[in-house]
This record gives structure tokens, sequence and C-alpha cells, in this order.
């Protein structure tokens, strides 16, 4: 049962990134983030929210061992504790940041709970 869930969230993982990585302007207005004069929004978007999600989950897959899946995870930490720092600091909108950061530690509990 644990090796398909691992599949189901790295799943998750890639689509989630797909937004990103294909859809860099949705996504960008999705978590309220302005344009500028600069494409390099744009270029982050597509390599830190959508390629590096997307590459993770088809890697754990492809590799399919525990570890693999528990790298996930610890990225999906980092996210969270990122969110978490920001609510302190920046004062960004609860309710997103809420439901964003508790998918993102959502899928770092599973994958860390179920893989190390």
């Amino acid at each position: 049962m644990i090796d398909i869930i691992n599949i189901v969230a790295a799943l998750l993982t890639i689509a989630f990134g797909l937004f990103g990585f294909l859809a860099p302007r949705y996504t960008a207005a999705a978590l309220d983030l302005a344009t500028t004069d600069s494409t390099m929004g744009l270029s982050e978007m597509r390599a830190s929210v959508g390629g590096l999600f997307v590459v993770a989950g088809l890697a754990a897959i492809w590799i399919n061992a525990p570890l693999g899946y528990a790298m996930i995870g610890f990225a999906f930490t980092g996210a969270a504790l990122g969110r978490a720092l920001s609510l302190l600091f920046d004062k960004p909108p609860v309710k997103k940041v809420l439901v964003f950061g508790g998918i993102e530690a959502a899928l770092a509990l599973w994958f860390l709970g179920a893989n190390v």
C-alpha cells in the first residue's frame, strides 16, 4: 500500500510542478506574484516551482526506492518551513499560505513518515 501511495503522491508532485513548468503566468497569478519588466520571474517559476518538482517526482518513481521518495519530502519540508517563516515576517494572505503550506506539509509528512 505504501508503494501505491508513494506513486500517487509523486504524481501529485509532478502535476503541481507542471503548473509552474508549463503555465508560469497562471501559477504566478495564483500565488499573487506580479510580473515586472523582466521575464526572469517566469524563468524562476518554470525552474523552481515547475521543473524542480516535475523531475523530482519522475526521478522518485523511476528510482523507486524509499530514499528517492524521502527526498521529495525534504523538499516539501523546506517549502512548508519557508511559508511558515513568511507568515511571521511577510504577512502574506493567511488563507493562501495555509492552503499551499498545508498541501506541502501533508506531502512532506507522508513522504518522510513513510520512507525514512
